[in-house]
Formats: structure tokens, C-alpha cells, sequence
């Protein structure tokens, strides 16, 4: 039963001032011209100056103003003077010097300050060095770019072209970080180019060569012809569209296998069928593979009546690819190819036995594969297994050698090369197709041209003694997302050695001397401490710098049974950079434990960083230098394509903070946008980036602003210090948010301890929109703007507004620090505030929690919606409700109501139950 009623001029006055002032700043000058706005004096509206928005420049100006005002600079050192023994370290993985910020960087950057800014608010003494990856090609590559006459420069001129290009490159990265807003201890990063770190970096490779877990040895690695140098897996990269030319060749039986004597007849010839897509390595074949457990048959093609061997699963699609038909003759086990011998193809005279290997496979080819020991890891495993030659006759530029005979002499491997190894199979009768083969294919990563692999003498360490420790220890670290552990355990299974030299200068040198004459290698535990002493004092210079007398002393040279020193010479390999930026926890990180609670980064660190600091720590040490990996994903335009320049979707984070030439075009948003970026993506999965998102953004931080201001607005004339209203003595929906913020607050912590910044967003949004601005505000609007200034009804929500302004400010911090900062500085009780991040995190107290009143809240709330529904479009001030209500529900809100003994309001509902005559009085 519902009974009109008029509310009085003055009441509707007040509500309209109200609703308002509300809705935005806007608003206020509307209310001028309205009909009630005599009236407008006789309301408390809220009073802040606080802007809703920052337009245009206002932002990125506003932020730069607060960093200043605030000592943004000055957080990490204060923090770091607490005298507390809650310790959080977070190392941060060392991005690449040589090129500018971008996006990648902010969201990396802006993930690992997030979560310093959550522990420092938390009472923690952070730690966090950022630092920098200085050594390595790419840099070298890049400082020597424009500089003519680069291959006749000296190795000191390239590293001093390469570090100067370096700390340029820091620098840029550095201030842009700090314009982010990332805490850090700026004034001591860590850089791999640093005596200190180096020294350190070279007691790791002393630890593990002297536990022989590092070693030289001539193999196959993969090789950069276009850089000449040899690479690790982590600094490849597949091109999936990459052109190869296959062959389909024939290897003429010189001896059949025993046990197939009787079914191959000597008088009519057969031979062995293999398929390769690299026909440059078939001039170093040694012998061809076979599957001792697979099936094989001997064939006769219907149209050259020629007899072949090949794989019993592959006899069908190898014909239809030859454009012809076999007539299987036989078939026989893989084992019973044992102890048959072949032709080479190209070279008269040389043998290639057939022999058992597990890693051919019956995906593609023949079922049988040639096998050149210089150009495959597996094929090197089989010939050293029997004992066959593993020359190799491919230069470091990726040329066929002199000893590869004169009609493929100084011919590039991968062009010419390929081009003439083809015509003498043709020429030979040996080539029975050629076809282009679009396949994945490695590439070196900076030079984006194809890798070969190639044998050659390096250094490496032997992963295959440290990983099942390695594993071990991963197993029990924390690892977020939790599937991303099983990709780098798989990782490491896979891993069996692992290359840790580089043919370049820019770099830590390997501290090993070779003997002139025969090439032998001077190196042990003496040779590299007097290495070391000479680092620390002058840095990796002096090893090109000084003689090599002032390197290597007499006495080593004696105790390893030399003459004299005179007859060694200094080695030109250095350090990959992973081994540099893996050791880095050897250098960075404090006390004995020297392990870090978190190390967060992108998921190509899972085979990167993340795995060569977990190597060489497990290898020094036995132990992880992480208690906790965070993996994100990467970032990419917004329709989920890759950024390129060509396409023109990249994104450059100093265009986001200040805008570009055309602000109408691109807008300044200023780096808290770029941080709500970051937050509230699901960064466990690929990141999107673009116009579209940053508006959204935007608006977002805008809704956010309002909301603040209107509990910046009305809390003006209050001081929590001698106007708060006790709990107890507050309205029920006081009492009922305050709750609600207790709940919050509970639940924005452990979403930020999870590294789920994208619930943390949630959290918010949710809670200013549902709790606050729809519900709360709407029901406080006449306490706030009808009541006395003084009144314990307006104090009583005055209270639960500065609760929530200080929680809700303080819970989205870590995220968007300059608009917390800012805020603080309108808060008009705070004079002379620390700010944010000096004074701690959410202060919600317990005794809030009252679950018993959320039931009866939101029985009361289902009785108003559905009133509010029945009245739709119309104001509801002009109804007074009566309810008809069963009695059990009527008996939980009084008792409810009883157990808090509230005040009543002066505006109420009626309620009615239907088998008693009872008035109960509330208010929402």
C-alpha cells in the first residue's frame, strides 16, 4: 500500500541542492538558476577545492608538482632508515641498454614499484636496486652502427664507442622511470660494466670452474654468421615463415646389412633415401641415422625401376612427393640395418655407415637422416659415440673453408653455398627432388638473419650435473602465474649444456690463456684470483689494457709446467650476458642468505634471466636466489597485433604522459593513467595497449576523482580528532559501511600480496560505485547538507566519510602514488601530513566487522529496491512507505536494531506486520 505525500518546498530545496552538487562540480552554477535556489543557503554543500579532472597539460604538470612537493626522490632512502626487521627484497632484472623506454619497460617497471610502495605502506624496509645490462653484441652492434671503418678499430675503441653508447642509453631509461614514478634507490644502481659487479660476476665462473662444472670443448652451437659469434638458445628467435630449399638424395649401398643380404640382390643396386633441409651440410655428412625400433621397407619405384630403403610409415607420402609410385619388396626392423654402409653422395671414397640413433623421427623426411657432426647437436653425439670425424668446414662468417675443396670455397653457406652443394648432387645423379620448405627456423635475435649451427672450440657449462638440483630448488619456490613453472622446468630438462662464450670484445673476459704453439688452455684457481684482485681496481680494460705479464705470473706459468709467459697469449672470448646478468645476485643482494624475496619479470625471462641466476646460483652455491618468481606477459597493440613502427601502433610511454605534437591526436594523460594501465590489466596474459585503453583509462581515474571529491567536500569542517562518533553510537548504516570498509580493506591486501593488482582495480571500482556512490552517498546527502554543522547525526556519517577517504585513498596508492599524494593534500584536517606513503597502510579495525548487520542491511535494501522499482522516474521523497512484512523478518531487524541501539532519523519508512500491530521506525 503506498500514500502520496508532498514534500515541503524547503525539503525539496535542500534534496535538489543536494543531488546537485553530487553529480559534478558542474552543477553548482546550474543550481543558480533554479527555481529553489533561494534556498541553497540553507544547506551545508560540500566545500573542496580539489579538482574533478585535470585537462590537457593540468595532469602531467600536477604529477610532476607532487613528486616535487611530496619527496618522491626521497622515499627509498627514508624508508630504508627504519629501524624495523620486516626486510622485502625485490631484485630487479636488469633491462638492456641500448635503446629508449617503452611500454614493455612501463609495465615491467611500473608491476615491481606497485608492489615496493604495497610493502613500504606496509611497514617493510624495502629493497630495490635497479640496475642495468651493459656487455654484450647488440650494444656493440648499435655504438658501432654509424662509425666508418668500425672493423679497423681497436678492441679498447669499441668498448669505450660501446660503454659511452651505454650510459646514454641508462640515462634516458633512468629518467624516464623516475618520471613513472619508481621508487628506487637511483643513486646506487647496479650496472654489469662496473668493476665491483664484474669482479664478483668472475668469483661465480671461479666457484663453478673450480666444482668443474665449467668447462671448453669443441661441439656444435649456434652460430651467428651475420655476428660471428656463437649464441645461446635464449637469444634466438624463430621466423615460422622462413624458406628452405629440402632435397630428397640418395646414398648408394656400398655394404648391405647382413641380415638384409638375401632380400637386397648385389646385382641390382639400392640405396638409402634422405631428406634434409639443409643441403650445405651434406659435404660434411659422416653417416645416416636410423630408428632401431621403426619399421622399414625396401622399395621399387615404378618409374626408374631404382631400389630404396626408407621408413615403412613414410613409403606413401615419399612417393607422392617424388611424383611416382613404390612397390614395397620387403620390410624390416630399424635394428636390421645394422652394420650396412653408404656412399657419400658428392665425395668419391668417403663412407658413411648406418647407424642407431633415437633422435630420427617418422613426422617428415624418410625415416632416415643424414648425419654431418659439425651442423647438429644430435649428429655431434652420434659420431663422438663411434668415434667418427666432427671437422668442421664452415668459417665464422658462415663460408665453406678451403678444406671443403675448391668449387665451395669462400661460398656463404646459406646462399651460394647452398646453391652449389645442390648442383653437385645433380651432377652426381644423387638429387632425386628439390622443393621449397617453409618452416620455423632460428635467427639471431638483434641482426633478425638465419643462425646455422656450427662446431666450434667454446666454453660452456655442463647444465646436465646442476639441473635436476636446479629443478629441485625451482620446485620449491613460488611461482605466479603456477603454470608457468612447468614451462621452466621443461626449459631445463631440455638443457644439456650451456654456451657461455662469446667471440666479442664488450664484454667480461673469459680469464683463460692459451699456450702459442700447441693452443693449450692455461686456467685455474690462481690464474683467475690474480684475474680478479686486477678487475676490482681497474675493471675489464685491463684485460685488452695491459700486458700480458701484469695478467699472468710467473708462477702459475711454472706450476702448470710452462716456461715462460711470454709463450701464452690472453683469450679474446668474453662472458655471455646471461652468465653477466644471471650473477647478479652475487653482487647485488645483502646478507648471507643473499636471496631475494621476489624477482618479476616478462615470460621470456623463463629461459633468460629467471633460469641463468637459478643456474649459476645452484652451481655456486646449491640454492635459489629467488623465494618468489612473478611472470607477466607482453605488451601488444590493442587489437592484440604486435607494435611496429611501419604499421605506426607503437606506443611510446613520454607521448602517453605528455602528448604528442597534436594533443587533439595525443593527449597529455600523465603516468598515473599509464599505472592504472598497468594495474588493471590481467598481466598474466599478453597486455593491450592503445588509444582506446588509455581513454578508458582516463575515465576511469575521473569517475575515481569524483567520488573523492564529493568525501573531500564533506568533510570539510571536521576534525576526526575531536568530532568522530563512536561506533556504537553511530546509525546502523554507518555502523553497516564501516563494515563494509573493513571488508575492503581485507581484501585489497590480499589481492596485493597475490600480485593480483587487476582484483585490486576491481575492488576499487566496485566499491566506490556500488558501496559508495550508489548507496552510501545517496543516504547521507540530508544528514550531510540538512543537519546543524555540529550535529551527532552529520558527525556520525562525517566519521564513516573519513574512514572511507582514508582507505579508499590509501588502497589504490601503490597504484596511482601521485593522486594519492595529491588528494592528501586537500584533506582539510591534514596540516603538515608525511603523506601516503610515511604514514602506513589501511587502518581498518576489526571490531568493524559485524556480518550479522550485512543480512539485515541488505534484507532492508531488497524492501527499498523493489519500492524504488515501483516507482521508476518519480522522486521518492514524495511517498511514504508502508510494508507489509512477515514476522520472523521483522523480528531480525529489530533485534538487529536492538543490539546496536542506534539513534532514529527524522525521515523514516513505516513498516507494518500483518499479523501484529507494530510501528517500526528505521532509516536507510
Amino acid at each position: 500500500m503506498l500514500r502520496a505525500w508532498r514534500a515541503p518546498p524547503l525539503a525539496r530545496a535542500r534534496a535538489g541542492a543536494a543531488r546537485g552538487w553530487a553529480r559534478s562540480a558542474a552543477s553548482e552554477a546550474a543550481a543558480e538558476s533554479r527555481e529553489d535556489s533561494r534556498y541553497r543557503d540553507t544547506v551545508l554543500l560540500p566545500r573542496s577545492r580539489f579538482p574533478s579532472q585535470l585537462p590537457g597539460r593540468l595532469q602531467p604538470e600536477t604529477e610532476l608538482k607532487t613528486q616535487q612537493k611530496c619527496g618522491f626522490s626521497e622515499l627509498y632512502s627514508w624508508q630504508r632508515q627504519r629501524k624495523t626487521k620486516q626486510e622485502f627484497c625485490l631484485h630487479d632484472g636488469p633491462p638492456y641498454a641500448n635503446g629508449d623506454p617503452h611500454v614493455g619497460h612501463a609495465l615491467n617497471k611500473i608491476l615491481k614499484d606497485i608492489t615496493n610502495r604495497f610493502h613500504v605502506m606496509r611497514g617493510y624496509k624495502v629493497h630495490y636496486v635497479p640496475g642495468w645490462d651493459c656487455h654484450g653484441l647488440p650494444i656493440e652492434l648499435k655504438a658501432l652502427s654509424e662509425v666508418k671503418g668500425a672493423e679497423n678499430l681497436s678492441p679498447m675503441e669499441i668498448r669505450q664507442r660501446a660503454r659511452a653508447f651505454a650510459e646514454k642509453a641508462i640515462e634516458r631509461q633512468k629518467s624516464a622511470f623516475i618520471r613513472w614514478g619508481v621508487m628506487a634507490d637511483w643513486a646506487n644502481s647496479y650496472l654489469t660494466f662496473d668493476p665491483k659487479y664484474e669482479a664478483n660476476q668472475l668469483r661465480v665462473f671461479h666457484k663453478m670452474h673450480d666444482k668443474g662444472l665449467i668447462y671448453r670443448d669443441y661441439k656444435p652451437v649456434f652460430w651467428s654468421p651475420s655476428t660471428k659469434t656463437a649464441l645461446a638458445e635464449a637469444e634466438l628467435e624463430y621466423n615460422e615463415q622462413h624458406v628452405s630449399r629440402s632435397v630428397y638424395v640418395k646414398f648408394p649401398l656400398l655394404k648391405s646389412p647382413p641380415k638384409l643380404a638375401s632380400v637386397i640382390d648385389g646385382s641390382s643396386p639400392a640405396s638409402v633415401l634422405v631428406w634434409t633441409t639443409q643441403p650445405w651440410t651434406v659435404p660434411a655428412n659422416q653417416a645416416v641415422c636410423y630408428m632401431p625400433d621403426s619399421a622399414y621397407s625396401i622399395v621399387k619405384c615404378a618409374t626408374t625401376g631404382q631400389r630404396f630403403i626408407l621408413a615403412s610409415d613414410r613409403v606413401e607420402s615419399t612417393a607422392a612427393v617424388l611424383d611416382t609410385q613404390f612397390e614395397v619388396l620387403s620390410t624390416c626392423k630399424g635394428a636390421d640395418l645394422a652394420d650396412g654402409s653408404c656412399a657419400h653422395p658428392t665425395i668419391p671414397g668417403r663412407v658413411s655407415p648406418l647407424l642407431p640413433a633415437n633422435h630420427v623421427t617418422m613426422t617428415k623426411g624418410t625415416g632416415l637422416v643424414h648425419t654431418a657432426p659439425a651442423h647438429g647437436m644430435e649428429d655431434y653425439s652420434v659420431a663422438s659415440h663411434h668415434q667418427l670425424p666432427t671437422d668442421c668446414l664452415v668459417d665464422e662468417s658462415g663460408c665453406f673453408t678451403e678444406a671443403a675443396g675448391p668449387e665451395l670455397k669462400n661460398k656463404n653457406v646459406l646462399e651460394e653455398g647452398n646453391e652449389a652443394v645442390i648442383k653437385m648432387l645433380q651432377a652426381a645423379g644423387s638429387l632425386l627432388k628439390e622443393e621449397k620448405y617453409v618452416h620455423s627456423y632460428p635467427y639471431d635475435w638483434r641482426t633478425k638473419k638465419p643462425m646455422i649451427i656450427r662446431a666450434s672450440k667454446q666454453w660452456f657449462v655442463n647444465t646436465a650435473d646442476v639441473k635436476a638440483a636446479a629443478q629441485d630448488v625451482l620446485k620449491k619456490v613460488k611461482v605466479i602465474p603456477t603454470s608457468a613453472v612447468n614451462r621452466m622446468l621443461e626449459m631445463l630438462d631440455r638443457r644439456t649444456f650451456w654456451c657461455i662464450s662469446r667471440q666479442r670484445c664488450w664484454g667480461v673476459p673469459i680469464p683463460a690463456f692459451y699456450q702459442k704453439s700447441t693452443g693449450e688452455c692455461l686456467i685455474n684457481s690462481e690464474t683467475i684470483t690474480d684475474v680478479i684482485k686486477i678487475v676490482e681496481q681497474q675493471g675489464t680494460d685491463a684485460w685488452w689494457a695491459l700486458p700480458i705479464e701484469q695478467l699472468l705470473s710467473k708462477e702459475a706459468v711454472a706450476k702448470a709446467g710452462g716456461r715462460d709467459v711470454s709463450d701464452y697469449v690472453k683469450g679474446q672470448d668474453v662472458l655471455d650476458i646471461w652468465f653477466d646478468s644471471g650473477t647478479s645476485w652475487a653482487h647485488v643482494l645483502e646478507g648471507a642468505e643473499q636471496r631475494a624475496d621476489t624477482y618479476l619479470e616478462g615470460k621470456d625471462q623463463l629461459g633468460g634471466w629467471f633460469q641463468s641466476s637459478l643456474l649459476t646460483s645452484v652451481a655456486a652455491r646449491k640454492k635459489a636466489p629467488y623465494k618468489t618468481l612473478v611472470v607477466h606477459g607482453f605488451t601488444l597493440g590493442e587489437k592484440g597485433e604486435k607494435m611496429s613502427k611501419s604499421v605506426g601502433n607503437v606506443v611510446d610511454p613520454d607521448v602517453v604522459i605528455n602528448g604528442g605534437e597534436d594533443h587533439t591526436k595525443d593527449p597529455p594523460y600523465g603516468a598515473d593513467v599509464l599505472r592504472w594501465w598497468v594495474a588493471e590489466s590481467n598481466v598474466f596474459t599478453e597486455v593491450l595497449i592503445g588509444p582506446v585503453v588509455l581513454n578508458a583509462a582516463r575515465d576511469d581515474i575521473n569517475k575515481l576523482r569524483n567520488t573523492l571529491r564529493f568525501m573531500l567536500g564533506n568533510v570539510e569542517g571536521f576534525n576526526p580528532e575531536t568530532d568522530s562518533i563512536p561506533p556504537a553510537e553511530m546509525y546502523i548504516v554507518d555502523q553497516y559501511m564501516l563494515h563494509l570498509l573493513q571488508d575492503y580493506g581485507s581484501k585489497v591486501t590480499e589481492a596485493y600480496k597475490q600480485y593480483d593488482y587487476s582484483k585490486v582495480v576491481r575492488l576499487l571500482q566496485a566499491f566506490c560505485s556500488k558501496s559508495l556512490s550508489n548507496f552510501y552517498f545517496s543516504m547521507i546527502k540530508d544528514r550531510l547538507y540538512c543537519e546543524e554543522a555540529k550535529d551527532p547525526k552529520r558527525r556520525s556519517c562525517q566519521t564513516v566519510l573519513a574512514e572511507a577517504l582514508d582507505i579508499v585513498v590509501r588502497s589504490f596508492a601503490p597504484i596511482l602514488p601521485h593522486l594519492a599524494e595529491e588528494v592528501f593534500q586537500y584533506i582539510p584536517y591534514k596540516k603538515d601530513s608525511e603523506g601516503v606513503f610515511r604514514t602506513g597502510w589501511i587502518n581498518a579495525s576489526s571490531a568493524w566487522k559485524k556480518p550479522g548487520m550485512e543480512e539485515a542491511i541488505e534484507g532492508a535494501c531488497a524492501m527499498r529496491d523493489s519500492f524504488l522499482a515501483s516507482i521508476s522516474g518519480k522522486n521518492s521523497l514524495e511517498y511514504e512507505v508502508i510494508i507489509v512484512i512477515e514476522p520472523g523478518l521483522l523480528f531480525e531487524l529489530m533485534e538487529t536494531r536492538s543490539e546496536q541501539e542506534s539513534p532514529m532519523p527524522d525521515n523514516h519508512v513505516q513498516h507494518h506486520s500483518n499479523s501484529e500491530d507494530t510501528h517500526y521506525r528505521n532509516s536507510l
